[in-house]
């Protein structure tokens, strides 16, 4: 198999519907709720997943596809080929300001990641990487990550996290906010894992994202020698929903030793 080709071609589908989706900007949007009223899915979300589809089946008819909104396959392993596609990373920003949103599209072949792209629309960023080549923004190559101390990071965290919530204790990680130089959310996981990979940020933390929100991701922070796994510090499992915890070297130990010790013994 020509991972060159495969590489090659998912940068010229995703620029592709990525002009789509630049063009749709114009267009009257149809919103749908999927399981709650903050799960949103547009119009666009599903023809850009289709979009992918379509070529996909045409160029690799014995490939997998799992896609966000179900019409791809459904898995329960990653054997052979497996091209794994959030079409709009951060729908709730696409609709709300056509901003702060990307593709995601990762390959994978038999659990391994082999190509990742994160494709931010509205400025253009292309945020790739093919294993064991470094990970690269548009032609930019990125450097190794360093270490940095939790009271200089910049961390992205959801508010939902620090208040009342089913998921974990607010408590646990509030020490954590007050320590660190700041936090952000920017609403796109995608993104947000681009941004550790670039050092924009220094760390990414969340209690729950399916396989499409990470897989390119994990394959462009890995080969910039960041660290993913989950909270609990454990490997992301690319067919089911899982906490994720994206850190610069270091960082992540210290994180975890310090503030997320309590979690990780009652999970």
């Amino acid at each position: 198999m020509k991972w060159s080709e495969i590489d090659a071609n998912a940068k010229k589908w995703t620029r592709e519907a990525g002009e789509r989706i630049r063009t749709s900007f114009s267009e009257e949007l149809l919103i749908h709720t999927k399981t709650s009223p903050d799960d949103l899915v547009t119009n666009i979300d599903r023809e850009t997943e289709q979009f992918f589809i379509e070529k996909i089946r045409e160029a690799y008819p014995d490939h997998q596809i799992l896609g966000e909104e179900g019409f791809g396959d459904k898995l329960d392993k990653l054997d052979g080929t497996v091209w794994i596609i959030d079409p709009i990373d951060g729908t709730t920003n696409f609709i709300h300001q056509q901003r702060n949103f990307a593709i995601s599209v990762a390959v994978y072949e038999d659990g391994i990641g082999k190509v990742g792209l994160i494709y931010d629309v509205v400025h253009d960023e292309l945020y790739h990487a093919k294993i064991g080549e470094g990970a690269y923004l548009n032609d930019l190559k990125l450097p190794k990550l360093e270490e940095v101390a939790v009271e200089q990071a910049i961390i992205a965290l959801n508010a939902t996290w620090i208040t009342e919530n089913k998921r974990i204790d607010p408590n646990i990680l509030a020490p954590l906010v007050k320590k660190v130089r700041g936090t952000r959310s920017y609403g796109s996981a995608a993104l947000e894992m681009a941004y550790v990979a670039t050092g924009r940020i220094d760390a990414y933390l969340t209690l729950r994202l399916s396989p499409w929100d990470f897989a390119a991701g994990l394959i462009i922070v890995n080969e910039v020698a960041g660290k993913v796994t989950t909270l609990h510090g454990e490997e992301l499992n690319l067919i089911g929903q899982n906490s994720v915890f994206v850190c610069k070297p270091g960082l992540h130990e210290e994180i975890s030793k310090d503030y997320l010790a309590k979690f990780q013994k009652n999970p």
